[in-house]
Formats: structure tokens, sequence, C-alpha cells
């Protein structure tokens, strides 16, 4: 326990030092809650969706990375637009770096031609970065063994700030390309004296459902979604790649994270992270997922990888449903 605590300080002194860069929670299932991956995707539904994310990140590690993300978006017919809510909390070092952030967004659906939109979007959010020393065991206490720390009169610090973001997003029945922008106003999250700019991050993410045509007439054909997700945050970027295969009422897939032919870490040592396997399966309106991330980086003895849980539920009148199905395009993924 002593352990786990002391390598949070480490992690926490680093974040709140001014001189780190914060990197945003990056889920595996970035499609099970699409509109953390960007604001154009909210909307996207035939009606309205709940979303629920809990991501486990390197549990063999001590003072590793917990996150959760809890979404809500709504399909406005009326005035082809769609809205949503969305709550994300991160926490770091057994608890005692916490971020917050809840965010409203908007999303406008232009109608380029038949079947084929355009959706600009905006996000707007408050946040709250916060750090409890109570959790934390620093140096000079291991040094003295004793309890009294340098840090010791600090009961906590917190600072709280508005956060901007943007997202566009292109799609047809069977394909969708989207980019957003995510801290466009670099809001300064410094817990110390000075300033810790939160980094601009840019994503870029797309996809093409495949129908998988069999010689028996079925009412659901099986599909074959492939999509990637691009992300840089100053020097840091990342890419996965996959695909999944639906067959109602299950899913599996596939996922692989990095960038291992174009960008090194550092001479020798390439960029590859993780190899994710995803599956679920669908109850009536609800869809349940898990996957698994197997880290293949250098952390990958002593990792632990990632587990993350989603649950999606989407409510609907069914006769209007039915009529609003045969109106929406809808082909993103669904996992």
């Amino acid at each position: 326990m002593r352990h786990r605590r002391s390598t949070g300080a480490l992690v926490a002194v680093l974040c709140v030092s001014g001189h780190a860069s914060a990197q945003d929670p990056h889920y595996t299932q970035f499609y099970s809650t699409p509109t953390y991956l960007s604001p154009a995707f909210a909307g996207t539904t035939v009606q309205s969706r709940f979303a629920f994310q809990f991501r486990d990140q390197w549990p063999a590690i001590p003072g590793a990375f917990v996150s959760y993300n809890l979404a809500y978006d709504q399909y406005l017919s009326a005035v082809n637009s769609g809205i949503g809510l969305i709550a994300t909390r991160d926490q770091a070092g057994s608890g005692a770096l916490r971020y917050t952030s809840v965010g409203v967004q908007y999303a406008y659906e232009i109608r380029l031609k038949r079947k084929v939109f355009l959706r600009p979007a905006l996000q707007l959010a408050y946040v709250n970065h916060a750090v409890d020393y109570s959790r934390l065991i620093f140096s000079d206490q291991l040094s003295r063994g004793g309890d009294v720390a340098t840090y010791e009169s600090y009961d906590g610090r917190h600072v709280n700030y508005a956060d901007i973001g943007s997202g566009l997003l292109f799609f047809t029945p069977k394909m969708w390309f989207g980019i957003a922008l995510q801290h466009m106003n670099e809001p300064n999250q410094s817990l110390l004296e000075g300033e810790a700019r939160v980094p601009r991050k840019f994503s870029m993410h797309g996809g093409y459902r495949f129908k998988v045509r069999s010689g028996v007439i079925k009412k659901k054909q099986p599909s074959i979604v492939a999509a990637f997700n691009y992300r840089a945050q100053e020097k840091y970027d990342q890419l996965d790649l996959g695909a999944y295969v639906e067959r109602d009422p299950v899913f599996a897939g596939l996922w692989y994270r990095g960038i291992p032919l174009m960008k090194a870490y550092q001479p020798g040592y390439n960029n590859n992270d993780a190899i994710a396997v995803v599956m679920g399966f669908k109850v009536a309106d609800w869809r349940f997922g898990y996957s698994y991330d197997i880290t293949i980086s250098r952390l990958a003895i002593n990792s632990g990888g990632a587990h993350e849980l989603t649950m999606v539920y989407e409510l609907a009148d069914k006769r209007k449903k039915r009529s609003m199905a045969r109106r929406r395009v809808i082909p993103c993924a669904k996992f």
C-alpha cells in the first residue's frame, strides 16, 4: 500500500508541476460513446441514447489510471440538430489526481444531397482539476520515516476552467469521416504557481460498413465494420486501426494501436502500444461491450493491460423508431 501511494505521489507531482503536458484519457471502444470522440456525433441516433464507459488502464502498475465517461444525446428532427450532455472523470495516483469535466454539445445536420450529410458541431465544458495531497506519500516522509511531509499543510488544491471543442462529420449510408479539435482555448490547468496549458488535441476518424451477403434472405444481414481513429496532442500521437463483425445479437473484433512504421518513441523503440480484443452483445435496446488491451510495448510484462466496459441504451417509441429509421442515415459503428 505504501509503494502504491508513493508512486501516486510521483504521478501527481509530475502532472501538477507545470512542466509536464497532460494527455486526455483514450478509450478502446471509442465508438461506444462517440460523443466523447467528437461533438459532431451528438444525435446520430434514431432518438435518444444513454452511454456509460469505464476503463482501468495498466491495473498492475501502482497508482495507474481509471476513467469514466457518461453521455446522453438526442436527435431533434424538427430542427435537423443533435444535442448532447457528457461527463468525464479521470483518476490517477490512487485517486489523488482527479480530472472532472461536464459539457454540452450541439451539432447541426446539413443534407448535401440524398443520403449524404455534413455535421458541424461545438462543445462547451466546465472542468475541475484537483489533487488530494492526503492520499500521497512524499520522498521526505520516506527518508525520515515519519508522517510529516513537505506538502502536509496543503489540504488539497484545485482549479476550474472552461474548455471549448469542435467537430465536423461527413457521412453516407456506408461510410463516415470526421475531424475534431478539443481544448481550442488551451486553458490553464496548473495547480501550482505559473502556467500549465492543456495542449490542443486533434483527432481524425472514419470507417466503412460492409454488408456480408449470403444465399439466405435474412431481415438483418451480418456486417463487417472497419474503422480508424488517429489523434495527436502536442508531440504525442497514436492510431487505432481495426475491424469487427456484427451478427445480431453479438459482435467481436480486433484492434491495433500504434504507428510502428512511421514513428518511433526513440531510436530502436517502435511506436507499438497494444492489441485489443473487443466483444459484446445486444439485448433489446441495450448493448454491452468488453475489451481487453494486450500491451505490446516495453510495459507489457508489468502493465496488466487495460480492461474496458461499456453500456449503451437507446430509447425510442417503437412506432417512431421504425418511421425514423427509414429516413435516418446512421452508418457509424455501434459497439
